[in-house]
Order: structure tokens, then C-alpha cells, then sequence
């Protein structure tokens, strides 16, 4: 048996999407949701000003709950608009963990790829939605 026909034996998983969707759906849910009420007093935490905060908190949300709602068709007719859901959502995860890596005032790209593990895999999570969408 040839290395051809052994992969062609493997069944094609076309709902795989789910298992990066959902893990990154509910850090962001969490996330937000842990910054919520949105106040004043945990933007200064975080020396930022109140406005970056709030799109912040609501962008987290949003981004999981639009990662969620964007990938799960009930319509055949509303796919163009779930697939620009789930695109907008990984752009916004992008923005957000960016912003979370400048605030750490890393010393170097070289530090962020090397020990910043967690956020630089949330971005790419968020790119990887961003560039695909929801193609299968």
C-alpha cells in the first residue's frame, strides 16, 4: 500500500474549523466577559484610556460570539454574511491581541515569538479566521 492511497483513506473532516472556533470563541467570551461592567478604574489598570478599554471588552465578545455565529449556518442564503461575520471576528482578534502584546512592551519581536506563546497563538487564531473565513 503506497503513501497516495493511505491518505485517501482518510475520511475528510469538513466541521475540523470547529475545533480551533470553539476554544478561541470562549477565551474571547471569557475575557470580555470578565471585563465587564466596563469602568474606569479597570482601564487605568491597565494604563489605557477608557475607550480602548470598552471596544476592548465589547470587541472580545463580539469577536467570540461572532466566531460562533458566523460558522454555524442555519440558512443557506445568509453564508456570504456568516462568512464576513467570522472574517470581521478574526480581524478584531487580531486587533485585540495586538494591542495586548504592545501593552506588554515586549523588548523585542524576537521576545514576543519566543515567550509569548499564548498571545502570538490567539493572533495567528485570529488571522487563520480572518484570511479563510469560513471555507471548508
Amino acid at each position: 500500500m503506497n503513501y497516495k492511497s493511505l491518505v485517501n483513506k482518510i475520511p475528510e473532516f469538513c466541521m475540523s474549523h470547529w475545533l480551533i472556533r470553539i476554544p478561541l470563541a470562549i477565551i474571547f467570551l471569557q475575557q470580555g466577559l470578565s471585563k465587564l461592567p466596563v469602568t474606569v478604574e479597570g482601564a487605568e489598570s491597565f494604563d489605557l484610556p477608557y475607550i480602548v478599554w470598552w471596544f476592548a471588552a465589547y470587541g472580545e465578545v463580539g469577536a467570540g460570539l461572532g466566531l460562533l455565529v458566523g460558522g454555524a449556518v442555519f440558512v443557506k442564503a445568509l453564508t456570504e454574511l456568516q462568512d464576513i461575520i467570522t472574517r470581521f471576528s478574526g480581524i478584531t482578534i487580531c486587533s485585540i491581541m495586538t494591542g495586548v502584546i504592545w501593552v506588554g512592551q515586549p523588548d523585542s519581536f524576537m521576545d514576543v515569538i519566543l515567550y509569548d506563546n499564548l498571545h502570538v497563538l490567539l493572533w495567528v487564531g485570529g488571522l487563520f479566521f480572518a484570511l479563510r473565513g469560513n471555507r471548508t
